[in-house]
């Protein structure tokens, strides 16, 4: 009989163990499948396209790779030299072409960086926007032509230049654009050019409003970034005139509206998405240095009009500051997961791509923990929380995420591990710390305490004093893992990602 009440009470312990395991969800780190996404493939700078079932990059370097899926990609163009498939004749006059101006960086080699492709139904060509630049003030845009997406692209005009001073401002269009008689003075400080309040000109990239407006946003720490409204018919900046510069301090007649940034602070890169849902510009910028150890991150903004103002989740605008990192939704930053066999380091300069069916992809270049220099594109989903943000997915894409729906406690209640971003720009590792969101909306962690709920289609998450706002979706992550996610933005620009190993 006794040896009956023991067997009864060993099994009675099995069962509570079963029970305790059963109500949190979520894999030891020790089961964890550990790998990383390999494309093989190097596009800096990444612009994603999509063109008769072919997905394509067009990145720095005159780099360009393209894909049936968002998944995999092959090189078809790479360097900056004569002979790259891109260009036809880029390097045949260089007295007027697109170096005119810059000649080499460095005066050592030539400097094709950060393109971006649009088609142009007025000009039934596909127009490539790109830089040149001597160094890193000196630079200028440049527009270039095809007949096909792929190329080759022939250089047709110089759209905007920086860096010059009273000895080479007549190699520029600025009086061209300005007048003859133009007085050059302002853009100067001490005889040089005052980079701290005007933009490095590189990082073009295009946009459309919903009447079908064109827009081009550029620039690269120096004055900031700054955006024109574009000639549609022509594919040209639309200049503003001396009294709306006059009018509005924020506009200057030869480099258009400065919307963000200043005083040599990171900003770069930037990129404008229009989401119909929210009726949202979301402007997508990098901060930090783009080095493995220099920090880069993408950081968020948004704007119901195509030209700003663009705030942050605090409803604050990214003016000239002294420190900068505080602004902007810092979307990814370095962060390790578990099932990553190498880190995550400087994710950044990105472009969006939306699908027929309203999917919404970020895509940008990412370097690897402990791997120096090398850097492939990354391709991630992202969707919209309840406050109308952006946020992305922490894996890249296998282009089968399912968003939940109609959520309930039982969905979500389990064992995570958890990334704040935070707001610091480092080389700081933001390695991924167990976390337990518990049944009745306790969450109990190593990093903070406090607790969380669900409604519709939303996940909300308050630690401290700061309420995040989210969405959870289930996906493959890049080792084979079947994972739940959560992606949060907070009321202090910080994004939190859990994940839940399955």
């Amino acid at each position: 009989m006794k040896g009956i009440r023991i067997i009864s009470i060993l099994m009675l312990g099995v069962i509570i163990m079963a029970i305790a395991a059963c109500s949190s969800k979520g894999k030891e780190e020790k089961d964890i499948l550990k790998g990383n996404q390999t494309l093989g493939v190097s596009v800096h700078d990444p612009s994603l396209k999509y063109s008769d079932g072919t997905y394509y990059l067009f990145g720095t370097h005159m780099s360009a790779a393209k894909g049936e899926s968002l998944t995999a990609f092959k090189s078809f163009a790479d360097g900056t030299k004569p002979g790259n498939p891109l260009f036809k004749g880029l390097f045949d006059d260089l007295e007027n072409g697109a170096f005119a101006f810059t000649g080499k960086f460095n005066d050592k080699e030539w400097a094709v960086w950060a393109p971006d492709v649009i088609y142009n139904e007025n000009l039934g060509k596909w127009v490539m926007y790109f830089a040149t630049s001597h160094d890193y003030r000196t630079s200028s845009i440049c527009m270039a032509t095809s007949d096909n997406i792929e190329g080759p692209y022939e250089f047709q005009k110089i759209l905007v230049s920086s860096g010059f001073t009273r000895l080479t401002a007549e190699k520029t269009n600025i009086y061209e654009v300005l007048g003859e008689d133009a007085n050059i003075s302002a853009y100067l400080e001490g005889g040089e050019y005052n980079n701290l309040k005007y933009p490095n000109c590189i990082d073009p990239a295009l946009f459309h409003s919903p009447e079908g407006k064109l827009y081009m946003a550029y620039g690269s720490w120096s004055g900031g970034i700054f955006m024109y409204e574009m000639d549609e018919t022509t594919g040209l900046p639309i200049y503003p005139s001396k009294e709306e510069a006059e009018n509005d301090k924020s506009v200057d007649a030869y480099f258009g509206k400065r919307v963000a940034g200043g005083l040599h602070n990171s900003c770069e890169g930037p990129y404008v998405y229009y989401n119909e849902g929210t009726g949202y510009y979301y402007l997508l910028v990098s901060y930090g240095e783009l080095t493995n150890e220099g920090g880069y991150q993408i950081r968020e903004f948004r704007s119901k009009e195509p030209m700003g103002p663009y705030t942050d989740a605090k409803g604050e605008e990214l003016k000239m500051v002294a420190d900068h990192s505080a602004y902007g939704v810092k979307m990814a930053g370095n962060y390790s997961f578990p099932s990553l066999k190498k880190g995550y380091m400087a994710p950044g300069h990105c472009s969006v791509f939306e699908n027929e069916e309203g999917k919404i992809y970020i895509c940008y270049h990412q370097r690897f923990e402990g791997s120096g220099e090398y850097h492939e594109p990354r391709v991630h989903e992202m969707f919209i929380t309840e406050d109308g943000w952006l946020t992305m997915l922490p894996f890249a894409t296998t282009e089968e995420e399912v968003l939940l729906t109609d959520i309930k406690e039982g969905d979500i209640a389990g064992a995570y591990y958890m990334v704040n971003h935070g707001l610091d720009i480092s080389s700081d590792m933001h390695s991924a710390v167990k976390t337990e969101l518990k049944k009745g909306g306790n969450v109990v962690s190593k990093e903070a305490s406090g607790n969380w709920s669900v409604q519709g289609n939303s996940v909300s998450i308050t630690l401290g004093d700061v309420a995040y706002s989210g969405i959870a979706a289930d996906m493959k992550d890049e080792a084979g893992n079947d994972v739940r996610c959560l992606s949060l933005v907070g009321a202090n620009n910080e994004t939190l990602w859990l994940v839940m190993y399955k």
